[in-house]
C-alpha cells in the first residue's frame, strides 16, 4: 500500500536578540521558539474559506448578471410583441374603417358612370362621395391626433365661455334623457390650445358618457382654474398652473382592466357598430401636444370622471377666432397662382380646379423651381399656393425664403401631414389641410391676398 509522505514543513514562529561581545562577535542567541503549526492550518484554512467565498461570490454575480441579461431580452421581446400587437390592431381598424370608406365612393362612383342616371340619384351619389370624404378626412385627424402629429391652431381662449357656447350642442349629443349639469367658476380661465380641438374632445368625452349610461342619466362637467397636474400613468405631476375639465357621469364604469387600454386607437368596450374606439385617443392626443394629459377615474357600477388638463395661459387678451365651417366658392376673378406641388396628380388637380373657379395658374413641381420663376419681382404672379412635404426645399421654408425676398407675395400652404407643423405649429402661416375643397381652396387664397393688400397698403 502506497506510504503518504508527511509534509516536509512544520511551521514555528521565533522571537529573540543577538548579543554581541565587546569587539562585536555575537555571542548568543537568546530567545524563544513558538510552535505555530496549528494556528498556520488554522490561517490557512480561512484562507482557503476566503477564495472558496470570493469565487462563489463572482459566480453568483455573473448569474445575477446572466439573470438580469436574460429578464432584459424578456421585456423586450415582450414589449416588442406589445408593439407589434398594438400596431396590428391599429392596421386592421384603419383598413376595416377605410375599407368601409372606399367602398361607399367606389360604389357611388360606379354607379355614377351608368348613362342615364336619374339627377336625384346623381345627386345623392355625389352627396354620399362628399360625406364619405369628410369622414375619410376625420378618421385620418383623428389618427394624426392619438400620434401627436397634428396641426394645431393654438389661440387664447376662455374656457368658461367656449362650454357655455357648445353647451346647447352636448345637450343634443346627449339626449333628452341626460342631463347635462355645468359648474363654472365665476373666475376667468384661460389656455392656449386649438379651440375645435378642444370643442372636439368635450364632444368625444360627453358621446363616451352618453353611450356608458345607455343614455340616461346625469353628465356633471367642472371647471377648475389654477389646478395642480398629478402623476398620471405614472408620469410626473405638471408644473405650473392648470385648468382642469372635468366630465362625470353616472355610467356603468370601466373595468379596471381596461382602464390601462381605452386610450388606445380602435381599443373599445361597446358594442360592434357602436364606436370607432377613437374618441378617447383624440383626447389623449390632443391633450398631451397642447402640454396636458387627461386622467380618468372609474368604479364599476357607479361611473367614471375624466379630467382634461391644460396649461393655463398668462395672456390677458383672448385670440381672434379663426375662421371655420365652409365658405361658398369665391370666383378667381383672373388672378394668377402659381402652384407648387410635387406630386403629379395632385398638381394637375389642384390647377383644374383653380382655373374651373376663374384663377389663372402656372404648375412647378418643387420649390427651387418657385423661387426661379417668381425672380426678383414675382413675375405677375398674386400668390403662391404650396404644398408643405417636397423633396429638397419644403413648402415651410419657401414661404420663409418668399417673406424675405418677396415680401408682399402671399402664401397659402396645403398639408396632409407635417411633422415640422406638427412640432412648431402653424402660426403665423395660411394653413389648408388636405383634403381640400374647392371652396375652401379659394376662401384661403382670397383671404391670405386680402391680408397681403392690407398689410401692404
Amino acid at each position: 500500500m502506497p506510504v503518504l509522505c508527511p509534509d516536509p514543513y512544520y511551521w514555528i514562529e521565533a522571537n529573540g536578540r543577538v548579543d554581541h561581545d565587546p569587539d562585536g562577535t555575537p555571542r548568543s542567541f537568546p530567545g524563544v521558539l513558538i510552535d505555530i503549526e496549528a494556528k498556520r492550518a488554522v490561517e490557512a484554512e480561512r484562507d482557503r474559506a476566503i477564495a472558496d467565498l470570493r469565487t462563489l461570490n463572482e459566480t453568483l454575480e455573473q448569474r445575477v448578471a446572466d439573470r438580469s441579461a436574460e429578464l432584459m431580452a424578456a421585456e423586450e421581446r415582450l414589449r416588442q410583441s406589445q408593439k407589434m400587437e398594438a400596431i396590428g390592431q391599429l392596421t386592421g381598424g384603419v383598413a376595416h374603417d377605410f375599407n368601409n370608406l372606399l367602398t361607399v365612393i367606389r360604389g357611388s362612383v360606379d354607379l355614377l358612370r351608368r348613362d342615364n342616371v336619374a339627377p336625384e340619384k346623381r345627386q345623392r351619389y355625389l352627396d354620399a362621395i362628399g360625406d364619405t370624404a369628410d369622414r375619410a378626412a376625420k378618421l385620418t385627424g383623428q389618427l394624426l391626433a392619438f400620434a401627436r402629429r397634428q396641426t394645431l391652431e393654438p389661440e387664447v381662449f376662455e374656457v368658461g365661455q367656449r362650454l357655455d357656447a357648445i353647451a346647447d350642442m352636448l345637450d343634443s349629443i346627449t339626449g333628452s334623457r341626460v342631463l347635462v349639469r355645468f359648474e363654472v367658476p365665476d373666475a376667468i380661465c384661460r389656455v392656449r390650445a386649438d379651440v375645435s380641438q378642444f370643442e372636439t374632445a368635450l364632444v368625444n368625452l360627453a358621446v363616451n358618457a352618453r353611450d356608458a349610461m345607455e343614455s340616461e342619466g346625469t353628465v356633471t362637467i367642472r371647471l377648475c382654474c389654477d389646478a395642480r397636474m398629478p402623476s398620471i400613468r405614472g408620469h410626473g405631476p405638471g408644473t405650473g398652473d392648470f385648468v382642469a375639465v372635468s366630465l362625470s357621469d353616472t355610467g356603468i364604469g370601466i373595468a379596471p382592466d381596461d382602464l390601462e387600454r381605452i386610450f388606445e386607437p380602435f381599443f373599445t368596450t361597446k358594442d360592434v357598430g357602436k364606436g370607432t374606439g377613437l374618441g378617447l385617443s383624440q383626447v389623449f392626443g390632443f391633450a398631451k401636444q397642447s402640454g396636458g394629459d387627461v386622467d380618468v377615474e372609474s368604479v364599476v357600477g357607479k361611473g367614471s370622471t375624466f379630467t382634461l388638463y391644460l396649461p393655463q395661459a398668462e395672456s390677458t387678451v383672448p385670440g381672434e377666432p379663426r375662421p371655420t365651417g365652409q365658405q361658398e366658392a369665391i370666383d378667381g376673378e383672373g388672378r394668377c397662382v402659381l402652384v407648387v406641388e410635387d406630386n403629379i396628380s395632385v398638381g394637375q388637380f389642384a390647377t383644374q380646379l383653380l382655373e374651373d373657379l376663374g384663377y389663372g395658374t402656372a404648375w412647378v413641381t418643387s420649390a427651387e423651381e418657385a423661387l426661379d420663376r417668381l425672380g426678383s419681382d414675382g413675375d405677375g404672379f398674386d400668390i403662391v399656393f404650396s404644398d408643405v412635404v417636397m423633396p429638397g426645399m419644403g413648402g415651410i421654408e419657401l414661404a420663409k425664403r418668399l417673406a424675405r425676398d418677396l415680401p408682399a407675395m402671399p402664401v397659402v400652404l396645403a398639408s396632409g401631414y407635417s411633422h415640422v407643423l406638427a412640432q412648431e405649429g402653424a402660426e403665423g402661416l395660411e394653413l389648408l389641410r388636405k383634403p381640400y375643397s374647392a371652396s375652401q381652396l379659394s376662401a384661403a387664397l382670397q383671404r391670405r391676398i386680402a391680408w397681403a393688400n392690407e398689410r401692404n397698403g
